[in-house]
């Protein structure tokens, strides 16, 4: 029964038997090994192959080529003039140790086993050569120098438990070598086993350094990304919020109206007063509906951003009370201007009476985020607030010149990421157009165009608030 099958069985030798001898490189650490030379046979990624610049992509295959192009003549010189070999063997153990040292960038453990296969047989017939007493053996010091570079090869490329493999099978032929030493010989066999392992340990801790800085880096993409998707959803559930109040309000009327129109109009025929009942009925279903989806989209604690240059509506009585729009824009930069900083307002007249609910709040909240921002980024700096509209669309244009150097303190506080995202999708609702961008002078700019009224004559708000249903 072979060991394999007694691990699986977990039968034992019987008594008397020879014990085996035991894997020095631990249970399964040679299947280990020739899996991974397997995998390295096929073509990988060559190191440094995400580099951002050529020359740097190239630095591999430069260092290789010149270790290769030093070592190749030196080797011959050193094997025929001072160990006294022949000079077709020295040519043909100098080919065979160092161009495979040029596989070391895309295959850096098959060139490892080729490169350890030739020293091993390189030092057979340098133990019978005449000159060989007083020299390195088994490895001459060339030998030693184009193994440690495949090393520093190896070490940026494999894994931990592989690079622990290629280090004790150096050590392990390393010794089985040293029990045929010819006399007079200096044994490098543990001077490549520490220098081997000291490389080994340098270039996979780089490895593993290079690696642990591009998962960091992965993950704040990660997170940026999935950031910037919470953030877009919270400003949805917002709008949906803000939305529903303006709709509910206007279901209400309608729910009062068709209520109370066979009071109002006396002498109404039946017909007419079931049509305004059945209206009434559909009217206050929709509202029922509308307060389900709202207490979903609601936080558990029913809080919102306070009102004022950086914040909301307040807490959950300030969200009982009426939406704001265009009209508390004079109110909005009045309490901007009370925080210091320098707002002028220009606001057309009849503005708030033109625009429709969604766009008379998109427009206030945009100018609130726009002000909040120069608040938190550019203090001190002046701003105009400029609002106008006629029957086609509300244009919003927020403008601030460059911060106060004097005024210029570090941010309160890390933006919430809700400012200019909140601004685009209120703006995409509502099926405007949104410019933002900095000022030659260094200030910024917020312009946004919101449409009045749809092709078909329905009031932009609705149609935003269907759109934004028919997505969610």
């Amino acid at each position: 029964m072979s060991d394999r099958a007694r691990e699986r069985t977990g039968s034992h030798p019987p008594a008397g038997a020879p014990a085996r001898t035991a894997d020095p490189w631990g249970p399964g650490a040679r299947t280990r090994i020739s899996e991974a030379l397997r995998a390295g046979a096929a073509p990988t990624p060559p190191l440094f192959a995400r580099a951002p610049k050529a020359w740097q992509r190239a630095l591999p295959y430069l260092v290789t080529g010149v270790f290769v192009v030093a070592l190749l003549p030196t080797t011959i010189s050193v094997l025929t003039n001072d160990y006294g070999m022949d000079g077709g063997w020295a040519g043909a153990f100098a080919v065979a140790q160092t161009v495979p040292l040029l596989l070391a960038v895309t295959r850096a453990l098959p060139a490892w086993l080729l490169v350890l296969v030739a020293d091993t047989a390189g030092a057979v017939p340098l133990a019978l050569a005449d000159e060989v007493a007083g020299h390195p053996w088994p490895w001459t010091p060339m030998a030693i120098v184009g193994y440690l570079v495949l090393m520093a090869c190896l070490g940026l490329r494999e894994s931990v438990r592989t690079l622990v493999g290629v280090w004790l099978a150096t050590g392990v032929v390393g010794a089985v070598l040293g029990f045929f030493q010819p006399r007079h010989t200096m044994n490098s066999a543990a001077l490549l086993f520490v220098l081997a392992g000291v490389v080994l340990a340098l270039t996979g801790a780089l490895r593993g350094l290079g690696d642990a800085r591009r998962r960091i880096a992965e993950q704040e993409v990660i997170s940026e990304a999935e950031r910037s998707r919470r953030t877009l959803l919270e400003e949805r559930a917002r709008i949906a919020r803000e939305l529903h109040d303006v709709v509910a309000h206007h279901m209400s009327v309608i729910t009062v109206q068709a209520d109370s129109a066979p009071y109002r109009l006396p002498g109404m025929p039946e017909p007419v007063q079931q049509e305004f009942a059945a209206i009434a009925a559909g009217a206050r279903e929709s509202l029922a509906e509308m307060r389900r989806l709202l207490s979903v989209l609601r936080a558990p604690d029913g809080a919102g951003p306070a009102d004022g240059p950086g914040g909301g509506d307040g807490a959950a009585a300030g969200e009982r009370a009426p939406q704001p729009g265009i009209g508390r824009l004079q109110q909005l930069v009045e309490a901007t201007v009370r925080a210091g900083q320098p707002v002028e307002l220009s606001l057309a007249a009849g503005a708030a009476q033109a625009a429709p609910p969604a766009a008379d709040l998109s427009a206030y909240r945009i100018v609130q985020e726009a002000l909040a921002n120069v608040v938190r980024h550019a203090p001190g700096a002046p701003t105009r607030v400029s609002v106008t509209a006629d029957e086609d669309e509300v244009l919003v244009l927020v403008v601030n010149g460059p911060a106060d150097r004097e005024a210029l303190v570090e941010p309160r506080g890390p933006g919430t990421g809700h400012g200019l995202v909140g601004m685009r999708e209120r703006v995409r609702l509502t099926g405007g157009t949104l410019d933002t961008g900095p000022l030659p002078d260094g200030g910024f700019r917020v312009a946004a165009r919101l449409p009045v009224r749809g092709g078909d004559g329905t009031a932009a708000g609705c149609e935003a608030n269907e759109t934004y249903e028919e997505r969610s």
